[in-house]
């Protein structure tokens, strides 16, 4: 029996099966989710052979010392932003082995939001070395702290999948 919803679970599958085909490793670089999104990779059977780490960054301070996130850019535009997106999931990639990385920054609720950045706005990111960096700005709404983290869950699948199939 899984913990995670079934669409979910079967999308961790499928993106194992299609990186394992494809000889890719992936990094996550999450803020929001905690690690919620290499929880989901790494529970199906096999993901060994393409996770290759993830980097939970909830504060500045550890966005900036592991994934080099910029201080003027989180001084700028804070840590919900699309800037912060896109340094984390390309410092993922630069401080690991994997050549696919997924970022997620956002305010998940309850509280902690505010007319310019409300609970429920995600920032994403994907990054594929070679290529330019994805990047998402998901506006979930009030939905509750559990069904934005899920939510952000499928749209990073989704990135990851789109970042896979850049040639």
């Amino acid at each position: 029996m899984s913990i995670w919803p079934e669409d979910i679970e079967e999308a961790a599958k499928r993106i194992v099966a299609d990186f394992t085909e494809r000889k890719l490793m992936i990094a996550t670089a999450e803020s929001c989710t905690a690690g919620l999104i290499a929880g989901a990779i790494t529970e199906v059977a096999g993901s060994s052979t393409v996770f290759d780490r993830g980097f939970i960054t909830y504060s500045n301070h550890a966005k900036q010392e592991m994934l080099g996130v910029s201080r003027d850019t989180l001084e700028a535009h804070g840590a919900v932003s699309r800037p912060t997106a896109i340094e984390m999931a390309e410092g993922a990639i630069r401080h690991s082995e994997a050549n696919i990385s997924v970022a997620v920054t956002g305010i998940a609720g309850p509280g902690g939001g505010s007319a310019e950045k409300p609970v429920g706005l995600v920032h994403l990111a994907a990054a594929r070395a070679g290529h330019a960096t994805l990047q998402r700005e998901m506006r979930y709404g009030d939905i509750g702290r559990q069904q934005v983290r899920l939510a952000t869950l499928r749209t990073a699948f989704e990135m990851l999948r789109e970042a896979a199939s850049l040639e």
